[in-house]
C-alpha cells in the first residue's frame, strides 16, 4: 500500500500544472477498415497498425485482420496479417505484435508479417486491450472476467484478478503502476452499465487498485493513455468522446464524435492522438495542443 501511495502523490504533484489541452483535426481515412478497434504507432517503422474485428466482437469467425497505415492516414496494407477472429487491443514489444483476439492473445511476427504463436488464456471471456512494459512483459484486459492476464517467460496466466477492476477495458503500463479504463459494471448480459466506469491505478508491485481522481462516474472507458502532465487521455466508446482525466478528477471533453470511438493510438514525440472509429470504418488523427 505504500508503494501505491508514493505512486498516487507523484501523481496528484502533476495536478498543479496540469495544461489544458485542445485537439485539431489532422486527417481521416476513408471508410475501408472494417470495425477498427484499437490503432498502435510504431514510431520504429513509421508505420500505424490498426486491428479490424471485421464483424462480430466475440465470434471465431477466422475474418479478422490487422492493417498497415502510414503516420499521414494513407492505407499501406489493408489486410497485412490475416487470420484471427475480432482482434481488440494492440502491443509491441522489439519486433513483435501482440493482438487481444476473444479468449487468445496472437503474436505476431513483425517483420515478416505472420502468426507465429497464439497463447490461449485459460478461462478468458473477452480479451481486449494489450499494454506492454519496459521489461517485455505483456498484459491483457478480460473485460467480462475482470481480469487481467501477464505474458512472462513465454507464459500467459491470471496476473489480477477482481470485481474491483469494475470490467477492465483500457491498459496503459507506465513505470510502477498501470492506468486502467473501467468500462463500467455491466447487467443484463449485456454491455450496458447502469453506472458508467471511470480511470483507476494498480500498482504494478503489490496490485492494489485505487481510483484516480476520484470514484466518479465519467463513461464507458475504452483507449487510455498517460500525458507527461501526469494527466490521461481516455475515449468513452458509447458516448463517443475524447477526454482528459486530471489527478484532480477534472473532466475535459476535447471532441465527442460516434459511438464506436475505440482504442487510441498515441504519438507521444508529435502529440498525434490516433482514433479508431469503430462503427464508422475509419481512422481520425487529431493534433494535441496544449493552451
Amino acid at each position: 500500500m505504500r508503494s501505491m501511495m508514493f505512486c498516487l502523490l507523484g501523481l496528484v504533484s502533476f495536478a498543479a500544472s496540469a495544461a489544458e489541452w485542445s485537439v485539431e483535426k489532422l486527417w481521416e481515412t476513408e471508410a475501408v477498415f472494417k470495425n477498427p478497434e484499437s490503432a498502435l504507432n510504431d514510431g520504429q517503422r513509421g508505420v500505424i497498425y490498426v486491428s479490424n474485428v471485421n464483424g462480430d466482437a466475440n465470434a471465431k469467425d477466422g475474418n479478422g485482420f490487422i492493417s498497415r497505415l502510414s503516420p499521414d492516414g494513407r492505407v499501406l496494407e489493408l489486410q497485412w496479417v490475416t487470420g484471427l477472429d475480432g482482434p481488440k487491443g494492440l502491443g509491441r514489444v522489439g519486433n513483435k505484435l501482440y493482438a487481444a483476439d476473444i479468449d487468445t492473445l496472437v503474436e505476431i511476427d513483425i517483420r515478416r508479417g505472420k502468426i507465429i504463436h497464439r497463447y490461449e488464456a485459460a478461462g478468458a471471456k473477452f480479451l481486449n486491450d494489450v499494454a506492454t512494459s519496459r521489461g517485455g512483459d505483456v498484459y491483457v484486459s478480460d473485460m467480462v472476467a475482470d481480469r487481467i492476464y501477464r505474458l512472462h517467460d513465454g507464459k500467459l496466466e491470471v496476473w489480477l484478478e477482481s470485481p474491483a477492476l469494475e470490467n477492465p477495458n483500457g491498459l496503459h503500463v507506465a513505470g510502477g503502476r498501470m492506468i486502467e479504463g473501467a468500462w463500467g459494471v455491466m447487467s443484463g448480459g449485456g454491455f450496458a452499465t447502469p453506472v458508467p466506469g471511470h480511470v483507476k491505478v494498480i500498482s504494478m508491485q503489490d496490485k492494489s487498485i485505487q481510483d484516480f481522481g476520484g470514484s466518479q462516474p465519467i463513461g464507458n472507458m475504452d483507449g487510455i493513455e498517460l500525458l507527461p502532465d501526469g494527466q490521461v487521455l481516455a475515449t468513452d466508446w458509447m458516448a463517443g468522446k475524447l477526454m482528459t482525466v486530471a489527478p484532480d478528477g477534472r473532466v475535459s471533453v476535447l471532441a465527442t464524435l460516434h459511438q464506436g470511438t475505440a482504442d487510441i493510438g498515441y504519438m507521444s514525440r508529435k502529440k498525434i492522438v490516433l482514433l479508431p472509429m469503430m462503427m464508422d470504418g475509419t481512422v481520425i488523427a487529431y493534433q494535441l495542443r496544449s493552451r
